[in-house]
């Protein structure tokens, strides 16, 4: 593990050590340096990424300040979300209208004769092709759906209709490249690689997007209280 990212989770991990809600610091820049035996520059790139995933709050004069609320809910980051927008671009590979098939269906909430838009788009992060996203949305909500979108935020754009983003349901399989992904991402086939499936959500449940995306340089840290009903039913001894 790199310094920078040992010094990220061994924060983390201090931090969500104490479950108060008092307002609590940092030890300054100069200090965490020493304690960890890196370099300043080192810290504040930790500290950087502390920061955009709102963990921290640095206060010019005041100090290295922990968000309570952190502490309070489940924390999850990844290689994609610890990213500021300027880091990242997409490039529309394809677009078209289609009829949609029994789950798109049942997904939706769609007739068989309502059509949905399919697209797949490129994701850069700091001008490296990362990404390969296909993407389902139905038409009725989004009758507009153009390029210009496409390669900005879908969620932006979601937002500026009216509608209420709720949940993003989100789950993951280790795969391999396949040739068609090799060549659109440049990379080896065969190379290992995240599968993401995510479901967009809106406030009352309906589904607004289905996302497949393959990334081939994907890391994920998650955060989360533990659950020990859920220990007690896989060891079976729920009720003992």
């Amino acid at each position: 593990m790199k310094k920078k990212e040992f010094v990220i989770q061994d924060l983390l991990s201090k931090i969500y050590q104490h479950n108060d809600n008092q307002r609590r610091k940092l030890p300054p820049e100069r200090q965490l340096a020493a304690e960890y035996d890196v370099s300043r520059f080192t810290i504040r790139k930790a500290l950087e990424k502390l920061v955009s995933i709102g963990v921290v709050e640095i206060i010019q004069g005041s100090g290295i300040w922990i968000n309570p609320q952190a502490r309070n809910n489940p924390l999850v980051y990844n290689s994609i979300t610890e990213k500021r927008f300027d880091q990242m671009a997409f490039r529309m590979v394809n677009l078209h209208k289609k009829l949609p098939g029994l789950e798109e269906q049942q997904v939706f909430g769609l007739g068989a004769d309502e059509y949905i838009w399919q697209f797949c788009r490129l994701r850069y992060v700091d001008n490296q092709k990362v990404q390969i996203e296909i993407s389902r949305m139905p038409v009725k909500d989004f009758p507009d759906l153009n390029q210009k979108v496409i390669e900005r935020s879908i969620q932006q754009y979601v937002l500026s209709k009216g509608f209420r983003i709720s949940h993003l349901l989100t789950s993951y399989q280790a795969v391999a490249i396949n040739k068609e992904q090799s060549a659109l991402l440049e990379c080896k086939k065969g190379s290992p690689a995240m599968r993401i499936i995510n479901r967009g959500i809106l406030e009352g449940g309906r589904v607004f997007e289905i996302s497949d995306i393959v990334d081939i340089n994907y890391s994920c840290t998650y955060v989360t209280p533990y659950n020990h009903d859920n220990l007690a039913y896989r060891q079976g001894t729920q009720g003992v």
